[in-house]
């Protein structure tokens, strides 16, 4: 068997691998990764460093696809390569607690850089791996030492370049000069409901020349030297990302679903598959077969990048002689072990200070703790002065200067999420992204993906509630807190003056197992006096008692935010008229749901049943706290464009009308 034998031998593999799986499975998407099978042989036998038994190589290429769909065609190379996936787990496609998930899943299948899926979500991250190389490099390469020089192939499809983020992320990767980008565009001109002509006619090329990519063709993607060389000439180009479009045939080798939208979502058949292998010149009987020649050939492609990763282990402890510090910061920060102390430049806040937007808080107590973290990187959607965002002793990340720690992403929300996400899966990095908290609207997919990856993102959202005043019902967040509230894995906190903001980015630093959301406000809120409470750093556990009655509670006040102190003024108000509340500062839910069931009593005790909670959002979800018996202070309604004083006295937030509904509860009980 020759070499063009052999190769046309593997790649003829991972294509009847991906009928049997989604066959087998009877659901997946076959069609595509049967057409992208030489891609994936490229990639992973010529071109990429990668090494199976190391998968956590700090230097390996990343791969992304972002056509999460064609999953399978992934899988299958991961196998065929050596990562721990076996042929059982490709039987197991789509089964419950199989490694082979319907779209690509981070931490489940190894070998799996990303979780993609929401089509356009990995072409953006990619951008996010790209940045964080150019930032590590910036750092840590010294001359003659290289550390981190790989990068980031990804596979997109019609629908990525479809969706709106793969433009947001693709203009800021032209403007940033990310030539350690390879994209390489699947064209097959088949979608779900038929040809990409009925919907897809814009020249894909053009477009991305327009945003500064290096774009290039190939015609068939069968010709594997074609396709290396075109690789080959875009890694040469260092100041542009490259986008390599690929004619594509969905379903290759197959007799009758060939080029058809039927192939794209659906298996072929038990008959199109047998007819499928018997064109490819396999044995249509033999089911989840692998030569014994394939196995060969790519663990000797392994073996090649195995000797890449010794070599650069060896560059590496040469490094660790010369530039021991870098190397010991790197390590520390890839391991999560921060700087001892660092929690003690948290600033503190006095209530003689007057009132402080916790916005401004954010600004001081991130530029205070920014210094002990070289690796935290991140920016605003144009808006870092209004979310007060910019780690002011650094420059900005942009060509020329990719150590910069402020990334300006432009009017991007929905590409800035991907982004952070994709930084924050770069070893060693803290990254963060802001906006407006009425912005959350454009940035649900990445808080999603955030959440189910277990990422610790970091999102800072400002201008949290009608208290943003006179922009009107378009930017004053209502239902937004509640909707962020039900994605799993995020915690929110929503502190309710300085100092909790300053303890909310120490639990955003520390927390370990998801994204977490600061929600801040742009008005100014007075620094609450902490002497009744053990302090701010209570906020850890999400929900904390505040301020005591005196006497046995007859009620509880709850409150996040910037309502907490009408909490403690209405507390003060009715004790004067004898009336015993306890004020409880909720931040967090997510962070109070994960405390165990006697510091939840101690906090809510069943037998105090008359509650009031106060938030300047919509009411649903606070029964749970208030229980039948309590009131929700809260807006149910849009806001109105004027004063943010004003909303707020036109909405209810205020001292009166707290007492009001606590006299109301406690006449209630006496009666």
């Amino acid at each position: 068997m020759d070499q063009h034998e052999l190769e046309t031998l593997c790649i003829n593999t991972i294509r009847t691998l991906s009928m049997d799986s989604v066959q087998k499975a009877n659901s997946g998407h076959p069609g595509t990764a049967m057409s992208l099978a030489p891609i994936a042989h490229v990639l992973w036998s010529r071109i990429m460093n990668y090494n199976p038994q190391d998968e956590s190589w700090p230097n390996r290429d990343r791969f992304i696809l972002s056509a999460g769909h064609a999953c399978i065609l992934q899988y299958s190379i991961l196998h065929l390569t050596g990562y721990d996936l076996t042929i059982d787990d490709l039987k197991n496609f789509r089964q419950w607690e199989s490694k082979t998930a319907g779209h690509p899943e981070y931490h489940l299948t190894p070998g799996i850089e990303v979780t993609t899926g929401p089509l356009g979500q990995g072409f953006a991250n990619g951008v996010g791996f790209a940045i964080g190389q150019k930032f590590l490099a910036a750092r840590y390469n010294k001359e003659g030492k290289d550390i981190f020089n790989y990068k980031t192939y990804a596979i997109c499809s019609d629908g990525d370049l479809m969706e709106g983020i793969s433009s947001e992320a693709g203009s800021l990767a032209g403007h940033l000069k990310l030539g350690n980008m390879i994209y390489l565009y699947d064209d097959n001109n088949i979608t779900i409901d038929g040809t990409t002509s009925i919907t897809f006619t814009e020249d894909v090329e053009a477009r991305f020349r327009s945003f500064g990519w290096h774009t290039q063709t190939v015609e068939d993607v069968n010709d594997l030297d074609a396709l290396e060389q075109a690789i080959r000439t875009a890694e040469a180009v260092e100041d542009q990302p490259s986008l390599i479009r690929v004619k594509t045939i969905i379903a290759y080798g197959s007799p009758n679903k060939i080029n058809t939208s039927g192939a794209h979502g659906a298996p072929l058949g038990d008959d199109e598959v047998a007819a499928t292998k018997k064109n490819l010149g396999w044995d249509p009987d033999k089911k989840f077969h692998v030569p014994e020649e394939v196995y060969d050939f790519y663990k000797q492609a392994v073996k090649e990048r195995q000797e890449k990763e010794e070599k650069w282990q060896k560059l590496f402890e040469s490094y660790k002689s010369e530039h021991g510090d870098l190397a010991k910061e790197y390590l520390n920060f890839t391991k999560e072990q921060y700087p001892s102390g660092w929690q003690d430049d948290l600033p503190v806040f006095k209530p003689e200070e007057g009132s402080i937007a916790t916005r401004n808080a954010g600004k001081k107590v991130m530029n205070a703790i920014a210094k002990h973290f070289p690796l935290m990187i991140g920016g605003a959607a144009d808006l870092v002065e209004s979310t007060k965002t910019e780690v002011e002793e650094s420059g900005s990340f942009e060509p020329g200067n990719y150590g910069g720690q402020n990334i300006h992403f432009g009017i991007r929300e929905h590409a800035m999420g991907a982004i952070v996400n994709g930084l924050t899966l770069t070893e060693g990095t803290i990254a963060f992204g802001s906006t407006f908290f009425i912005f959350t609207d454009y940035m649900r997919p990445t808080l999603r993906l955030a959440g189910i990856m277990k990422l610790r993102s970091i999102f800072i959202y400002t201008h949290d509630s009608i208290g943003l005043g006179e922009d009107g019902t378009t930017h004053q967040p209502i239902e937004h807190l509640s909707s962020m509230r039900a994605i799993p894995n995020l915690v929110n906190i929503r502190p309710g003056d300085a100092n909790e903001t300053a303890h909310a980015w120490r639990v955003a630093i520390e927390h370990k197992d998801g994204p977490v959301a600061i929600i801040l406000t742009r008005q100014g809120i007075p620094v609450i006096n902490y002497e009744h409470c053990e302090g701010p750093q209570s906020l850890e556990k999400g929900a904390y008692i505040l301020k005591d009655s005196d006497d046995t509670p007859q009620l509880i006040l709850m409150a996040s935010g910037s309502e907490v102190h009408l909490a403690l003024e209405a507390q003060e108000k009715l004790a004067s008229e004898g009336i015993h509340a306890r004020v409880v500062s909720m931040p967090s839910w997510e962070l109070f749901e994960k405390q165990d069931a006697s510091y939840k009593e101690s906090v809510f005790p069943k037998e105090v049943r008359k509650r009031i909670s106060i938030e300047a959002g919509i009411t649903m979800g606070w029964h749970k706290y208030i229980t039948d018996e309590g009131v929700a202070i809260g807006i149910d309604t849009y806001g109105e464009s004027a004063p943010g004083k004003k909303l707020m006295e036109e909405f209810g937030f205020t001292t009166e009308n707290v007492v009001k509904h606590a006299k109301q509860l406690v006449e209630t009980a006496n009666v």
